[in-house]
């Protein structure tokens, strides 16, 4: 079995980018994609107003599959399977897929991003699909001509209500304060549109309906009083956490539970492993930085893989 120089876990913006430049390094990088969700979250976002070199914005998807043409082009190979176990013991690493296949590599960057946050509700998984969604760039389309909810106060939301004005007749934007941890720019856009009817100081406490969304329970976070909003959807967006789960003691976390690394390096407790994107970032998470995170954790590598041949 042939070991590689290094594997990269990840294939949003931290983990396009280490391809790239693990690549131009001639390190030979293999990529482990996805087998369900490649390219991250962005693949779920609208238009990307902010990242350079896009004077007019760019859509989710077709940003991340700018990237993978990239890293592929300068020689990244990418494998769309899932990550199941690893064992970062020893100088060689072992990376065990969905398939069955292990890869061993001399390095390993770990760049697996951050997934969506439930509301933590009795009926939220049953009425997954159903009404209730995560992903406004998935699902918008089905809620023509529709009432529906967002639930959130950070960009994300605004973006998601607004985006979903395209399709619905009216947006109800749900958040617990009269504060929002928004952008003005991103916060004021939907404010201004007409479609959008803020509703704060409210929680979800329960999603209502029987094989569909038909209406939510909202509670008033001052005085505690409870009342039901007629809708047929509800689009979660408060925010993500970080895909730690399977480096739970192998690698050190932070209180956040994001993975520690050393200063700005990428560098985590385990010689070797490196880190990069959302899973060591709790505080600015975009694509820039994050793309930013992946060079670091490439150069990182080479400087890694040099030092062991010396």
């Amino acid at each position: 079995m042939a070991v590689h120089k290094v594997v990269i876990i990840g294939s949003g913006p931290a983990g396009y980018t280490a391809g790239i430049y693990t690549a131009r390094a001639s390190l030979e990088p293999v990529l482990v994609a996805s087998s369900i969700e490649p390219g991250g979250e962005l693949t779920k976002t609208t238009e990307v107003e902010n990242f350079p070199g896009f004077p007019k914005g760019i859509m989710g998807p077709d940003l991340m599959e700018e990237m993978r043409e990239q890293a592929e082009r300068f020689g990244t190979t990418v494998v769309y399977d899932d990550v199941v176990a690893l064992d970062l013991d020893g100088d060689v690493k072992r990376v065990t897929l969905g398939d069955g296949t292990v890869l061993e590599a001399q390095s390993v960057i770990f760049a697996t991003g951050s997934a969506y946050r439930r509301l933590g509700l009795a009926d939220e998984e049953r009425l997954s699909g159903h009404g209730v969604s995560w992903c406004a760039t998935c699902d918008g389309f089905f809620f023509r001509q529709q009432v529906i909810a967002v639930v959130g106060g950070g960009d994300s939301a605004m973006e998601e209500a607004t985006f979903l004005t395209k399709f619905a007749d009216k947006v109800y934007l749900i958040h617990r304060s009269s504060t929002f941890r928004a952008s003005s720019i991103m916060l004021e856009r939907a404010q201004r549109d007409p479609k959008i009817e803020f509703v704060t100081d409210a929680e979800v406490v329960a999603i209502n309906g029987g094989d569909s969304v038909e209406s939510l329970t909202l509670r008033d976070t001052r005085t505690g009083a409870e009342r039901s909003l007629p809708v047929t959807g509800l689009f979660v967006a408060i925010g993500a956490d970080p895909r730690t789960h399977l480096v739970h003691g192998k690698l050190d976390l932070t209180p956040a539970g994001t993975i520690h690394v050393d200063g700005r390096s990428s560098r985590t407790s385990v010689p070797g492993v490196f880190a990069a994107g959302d899973v060591v970032d709790p505080t600015y998470r975009q694509a820039v930085t994050a793309a930013a995170s992946g060079t670091v954790a490439a150069i990182d590598v080479e400087h890694y893989l040099a030092a062991l041949a010396g």
